[in-house]
């Protein structure tokens, strides 16, 4: 990382480029590319005004804070770039390319499609009746219903027997 130190309203002192170059190191675990930094500090009575202006990877990033000390100032700036960055970062890592977008967009309305398909419309409450299978057949040509769901009375187990397309019935039989 660049970094380069103006100030302004002043001759400063070198401790504090020293320590404005330590707090930017800080910095240096959220940038990939590399990176110019531009700090100005200004000094005025009992004012200490800072600036920041980095500038990495197409990104331009920039603070400003003022404080009775040169140290608050500064710390609370690099606060801020690390705020914007982490927040930069986090916005490239859930941007996903297009294809992948519309792919997902795809899927999410096949799964809304499907909810709407299996909704549950009517509920039912039946008493089982213990009958043969001859009785169930029987009972779904008058009723003219497309299933019936009985007790059979020989093995005490809940049966099912459906009238299909073709005229025929299947007989569904549970344990």
């Amino acid at each position: 990382m660049k970094i380069s130190v103006t100030f302004r309203n002043g001759e400063g002192e070198n401790w504090q480029k020293v320590y404005a170059e330590e707090k930017m190191q800080k910095l240096k675990k959220y940038l990939d590319a590399p990176a110019e930094a531009h700090i100005i500090i200004s000094m005025e009575k009992f004012r200490n005004a800072m600036e920041i202006n980095l500038s990495s990877n197409g990104w331009n990033i920039n603070a400003k804070e003022e404080a009775k000390d040169m140290r608050i100032a500064l710390d609370r700036c690099v606060e801020k770039i690390e705020k914007q960055l982490k927040k930069q970062r986090e916005k490239v890592r859930e941007h996903k390319p297009k294809s992948i977008r519309q792919s997902q967009e795809k899927s999410a309305s096949a799964e809304e499609a499907e909810e709407v398909t299996s909704k549950i419309t009517e509920t039912r409450k039946i008493i089982l009746k213990p009958m043969s299978f001859d009785e169930a057949i029987m009972e779904l040509d008058e009723k003219n219903d497309r299933f019936i769901i009985y007790r059979d009375s020989s093995s005490e187990n809940v049966s099912i027997v459906y009238r299909r397309d073709d005229g025929n019935f299947t007989l569904i039989e549970t344990n």
